[in-house]
């Protein structure tokens, strides 16, 4: 067993701002050698959109903006890469089947390095274009607990703790300052009329 990533569509957002939206679970892989010719300044708006933010879909080609770790027989690892050696030789001209295999094969094995975190861990992409050369930054969004998933039970403010903190965390008594505050300090001239 190894770990891939999956596309996943938590909304419908995805069939509005790309040329062409994944379908949900789809094997993936970041996709930025789809890009490595083109300007994103020239690029159509939902092109750049899928530069900017896409994953690229192995099975419909298409774009997703999230994807998950998950689980992948070795089988699954194996159709991944013969699904994108076989893309990379119709859409962008591989010379061979060694050339497109070995092409695919480093791109699914640089999704397979993504996805050192749980399954069902998220993983969106943000790629630029910087100093003439791509750019992709990775973040990880977990899953939350149990507890906290619904929006009833999420806390505005919350204290959360922290492994190794030794100090107690400070509960301001706001009743006894507002008090202090209206009390006149030692020395300090009262005014006639006040109400204290």
């Amino acid at each position: 067993m190894t770990r891939l990533l999956r596309t996943l569509r938590l909304d419908p957002s995805d069939a509005l701002v790309f040329p062409a939206a994944a379908e949900p679970g789809e094997w993936a892989v970041p996709g930025g050698f789809c890009f490595w010719d083109e300007d994103p300044a020239k690029m159509p708006g939902k092109r750049r959109q899928a530069f900017r933010a896409g994953f690229l879909g192995l099975s419909s080609f298409g774009w997703s903006t999230l994807v998950e770790v998950a689980e992948a027989t070795a089988a699954q690892r194996s159709e991944a890469v013969a699904l994108l050696a076989a893309h990379l030789r119709a859409a962008y001209g591989a010379p061979d089947e060694a050339a497109a295999r070995a092409a695919a094969e480093e791109e699914v094995a640089f999704a397979e390095s993504l996805c050192e975190h749980p399954p069902g861990t998220l993983v969106a992409l943000a790629r630029s274009l910087e100093g003439g050369e791509q750019r992709e930054r990775f973040r990880t969004l977990h899953e939350r607990p149990k507890e906290h998933r619904s929006f009833q039970t999420l806390p505005v403010f919350a204290a959360i703790p922290v492994e190794g903190e030794a100090e107690e965390p400070i509960r301001p008594d706001l009743a006894r300052m507002a008090r202090a505050a209206e009390e006149p300090a030692v020395g300090e001239p009262q005014r006639s009329g006040s109400k204290r």
